[in-house]
């Protein structure tokens, strides 16, 4: 296996345990509207991230490979997002877990806009 390939399984992996982690965070959360509306978003979007960065590993072209790219930063800042806003209006009780979360949000935010700043885009 060469190093990209390492890589990739490592991020497929890893995006993947994101999106289960963050459904089994969701479930703990206060029972309310509020975090009902939250818990859909965060779900739509943490799972959205493995998701779309599995696809743009099967991209054909550059060109596919930087749309999906584009999606999967989009999804993992999205996550970032709502998981500040359960941390600002105090919606879990777990702290350690809310911060790990928070902080994987943020690296693979990082790493995939990294990849997304490498892949150029022609018309």
């Amino acid at each position: 296996m060469t190093e990209k390939e390492i890589f990739i399984n490592k991020m497929k992996t890893r995006t993947k345990a994101f999106a289960v982690d963050v459904i089994r965070f969701c479930d703990s959360l206060k029972t309310s509207k509020a975090s009902s509306v939250i818990t859909y978003q965060l779900v739509k979007s943490a799972t959205s991230t493995g998701a779309n960065y599995r696809a743009a590993c099967k991209s054909r072209s550059k060109n596919e490979f930087f749309s999906k790219i584009c999606i999967v930063v989009e999804e993992a800042d999205e996550s970032e997002y709502w998981l500040e806003v359960i941390k600002e209006t105090s919606l879990s009780t777990q702290d350690k877990e809310l911060e790990r979360l928070l902080k994987e949000a943020i690296e693979i935010n990082k790493i995939m806009s990294k990849a997304k700043s490498s892949t150029y885009y022609k018309k």
